[in-house]
C-alpha cells in the first residue's frame, strides 16, 4: 500500500511539472492581461501550481489546461478582493497610468501589442476575461463557460459586446486596426 502511494504521488508530481512546462507561460499571461501587474502576476502563476499540488486528487481528468486556468482564475479574483476598497473602485475606473508596464517591458512589445494592452486595461473585467479566453488562449465556448462558470451563451453574448468595447476603446485612442481581433 505505501508502495502505491509513493507512486501516485510521484505521477502526480511528474504530472505538475509536465503542466507547468507546458502551460506556465499561457498562465502568465493571463494573469498579467487580467491584473497588470507582472510581479504579482509571476506570483499568482506560481500559486496555481502549488495549489494544483495541494489540490491534485480534486483533479477529475480531462481538460488540464481548464482546471488550472479555473484556479489561476479563482486566484485572480481573490488577489483583485483583496486589493485596498480603493482600488476596487478603480478597477471599475479607465486604466490608471501607475499600472502601465514599466518602459523596459513596453519595449518588448509591438505597436498593436501596447494598443491592445492599453485598451484591454480599459474596459470592464468579465470583457477582459473573455476577450483573453476565446481570442487569446484559444479556449472553446464550452471551456470559456466551464472555467468562467457561465452558459455559452452568455459566453457567446459577453465576447460580442467584448469585441465591440474593445474596438469602441482603441477608436477613442485613435487606433484603428482591423487585424486585432
Amino acid at each position: 500500500m505505501k508502495e502505491e502511494m509513493k507512486m501516485d504521488h510521484e505521477l502526480m508530481k511528474r504530472r505538475i511539472n509536465e503542466w507547468y512546462f507546458e502551460y506556465s507561460n499561457d498562465l502568465y499571461q493571463y494573469v498579467v492581461f487580467m491584473i497588470r501587474d507582472h510581479d504579482q502576476a509571476k506570483d499568482i502563476m506560481q500559486d496555481t501550481f502549488l495549489k494544483a499540488y495541494t489540490n491534485y486528487e480534486r483533479y477529475q481528468g480531462g481538460n488540464a489546461k481548464a482546471w488550472l486556468f479555473r484556479i489561476a482564475r479563482n486566484l485572480t479574483i481573490d488577489y483583485i478582493r483583496k486589493k485596498k476598497p480603493i482600488s476596487l473602485l478603480f478597477e471599475a475606473i479607465p486604466f490608471i497610468k501607475n499600472e502601465d508596464p514599466t518602459p523596459e517591458q513596453m519595449t518588448t512589445l509591438n505597436e498593436t501589442e501596447r494598443e491592445l494592452y492599453r485598451a484591454l486595461g480599459k474596459i470592464k473585467r468579465s470583457y477582459r476575461e473573455v476577450i483573453i479566453l476565446r481570442k487569446m488562449k484559444d479556449f472553446s465556448v464550452k471551456e470559456s463557460a466551464e472555467l468562467l462558470g457561465w452558459s455559452e451563451s452568455k459566453v457567446k453574448t459577453t465576447l460580442l459586446r467584448a469585441i465591440a468595447a474593445l474596438k469602441k476603446q482603441l477608436e477613442e485612442e485613435g487606433f484603428t486596426h482591423e487585424t486585432i481581433l
